[in-house]
């Protein structure tokens, strides 16, 4: 899908860090437990039309995935028509000819519905935990990026860059059966990493996660305005938010907010942020706010807002939320599925038309 495609052709898809639930009773489930639910979400997902499943990488105790391949592997058996993907990897603290085997296995798994999407992550974990120095974040992340987009076209790769030995004609296996392989750039905000997915050619993945998400047009003028530069054809743009639907608005609220204030207010203990407040919950539920939560039409009305003015190929909504239910997950599944994207695509159609 390039940018000249109709918005009513948007793809529509879920993320999940593999959060790890509670019952109803406040018990948290194991990660084994919270693993196998999540394939359990994925099929469901696969079943009701959705377009496409990420899986993030972490290394926390507070998340199940830090293995998001092999999680996919799994989803591949069980799954038939949705394209399968990353939600992101942390390509900075990982070997770039690793990730792409992995990748291409689950490709040939899933008969050719692999993507990745790469980032540099919102955690630093991963870092000290495979040796790597924070202060060389810059340099990783450039220097594997380049050649990750060398190794995502299936060619011999001859390449060399500061933090590994070179390589020279060197086939990686196993081998694509279609490639490239789809890989995507995940950027939370930088002007920077815009441009160098530009530059190399590959689709722009906004993650929203707070604020208007209107505030980002800037980001997608600078990256078509990029591509147009740099001679390149036009390519897609989507965005990755969180949210969560139920039955009414009343009850997606009342159903996600003890979850995601324990979620926001963890993180924010870590990262000196004041507490969420109920107010700025509210808030960011509106209109102008990123968290796509309430009844499926709600959902459907602000997915199709934010399509429309960002001129999206493609949208995801992060529907895992710390320790908010399996069971209101699956339900939220259910009902993105049969209900917010028909709807979305409704509303996208008459608009277009």
């Amino acid at each position: 899908m390039d940018s000249h495609t109709a918005v009513s052709d948007v793809e529509l898809g879920l993320d999940t860090f593999g959060d790890i639930t509670a019952d109803a009773d406040g018990t948290l489930r194991s990660g084994a437990r919270t693993l196998r639910d999540l394939l359990e979400q994925a099929v469901l997902a696969d079943e009701v039309g959705v377009d496409f499943l990420g899986v993030g990488e972490h290394h926390r105790d507070d998340y199940a995935v830090s293995a998001p391949e092999v999680v996919l592997g799994a989803i591949a058996a069980r799954t038939s028509r949705m394209r399968l993907g990353s939600a992101v990897t942390v390509l900075s603290s990982d070997d770039p000819i690793r990730v792409f085997q992995r990748f291409s296995t689950v490709d040939a798994l899933s008969s050719g519905r692999a993507e990745v999407i790469l980032g540099r992550g919102s955690f630093t974990e991963s870092f000290p935990l495979f040796g790597f120095d924070l202060s060389d974040y810059e340099e990783l992340f450039s220097d594997k990026l380049a050649l990750f987009a060398e190794l995502r076209t299936g060619r011999p790769v001859s390449w060399s860059g500061s933090t590994r030995s070179p390589l020279h004609t060197q086939a990686v296996y196993p081998e694509l059966e279609n490639p490239p392989l789809p890989t995507w750039i995940a950027v939370g905000g930088s002007p920077e990493s815009v441009v160098r997915a530009a530059s190399y050619g590959l689709p722009l993945m906004l993650a929203i996660i707070g604020g208007d998400p209107l505030r980002f047009q800037p980001y997608v003028d600078l990256y078509h305005r990029a591509l147009r530069e740099m001679d390149k054809s036009p390519l897609p743009v989507g965005v990755h938010s969180p949210g969560h639907v139920a039955d009414t608005d009343a009850q997606a609220r009342e159903e996600l907010w003890p979850h995601y204030r324990e979620y926001v207010g963890r993180i924010g203990r870590e990262r000196g942020w004041p507490p969420p407040t109920r107010i700025e919950f509210e808030r960011s539920t509106g209109p102008g706010g990123s968290l796509y939560v309430g009844s499926p039409d709600t959902v459907a009305r602000k997915i199709a807002s934010t399509v429309r003015a960002l001129g999206l190929n493609r949208f995801d909504l992060k529907y895992s939320h710390g320790t908010l239910g399996h069971a209101e997950l699956m339900r939220s599944i259910e009902l993105y599925g049969t209900r917010v994207i028909p709807r979305v695509r409704e509303l996208l159609s008459v608009e277009s038309g």
